[in-house]
């Protein structure tokens, strides 16, 4: 292994946590963010030559992620495979309907809405870091999270929407 691939890999195994999570969030789904990380970090690798002299790769990595993730509901062959069997997963009683009322929220939105939240509320970025992310003008950034927040609104209620 040379020196590149080592500090790939370092970088991917400091990272992937916090892109997995980012996924989670987007996609709702384990499986589906697992795909979309390994998508990620392979489009990374790709160019890691010149991502790794860059200032902060980190934040490179989640716009990679965060444009995938768009790049991908756009396609008319994304679509969710049924099962029979459910996987069980633990759940806390405490938040259990709260969550699923936002998942439901954050399903019913565009992916790029969805993104939007995702990264101003959840991952705590400013209109500027996000409109930079996805290539938008804050003016864009700005309209897209009040519309977005309306149609959130309307599943969870104004009071779920503030305790968040």
């Amino acid at each position: 292994m040379n020196s590149t691939e080592g500090d790939f890999e370092a970088f991917a195994r400091a990272h992937t946590h916090q892109l997995y999570r980012t996924a989670w969030l987007l996609t709702a789904d384990s499986y589906h963010a697992d795909d979309l990380v390994q998508e990620t970090l392979g489009k990374l690798f790709g160019v890691w030559g010149r991502v790794r002299r860059m200032e902060k790769p980190a934040a490179y990595a989640q716009t990679v992620l965060t444009r995938t993730f768009i790049s991908q509901r756009r396609r008319r062959s994304w679509h969710e495979q049924p099962t029979d069997a459910v996987p069980e997963l633990p759940v806390s009683a405490e938040d259990h309907e709260l969550r699923l009322l936002l998942l439901q929220a954050l399903d019913g939105l565009p992916p790029l809405d969805r993104a939007v939240l995702v990264l101003r509320f959840f991952e705590d970025r400013s209109v500027e870091q996000v409109a930079r992310d996805l290539g938008k003008s804050a003016g864009a950034i700005k309209n897209r999270t009040a519309r977005a927040l309306v149609r959130v609104r309307a599943v969870l209620g104004d009071e779920a929407v503030i305790a968040l």
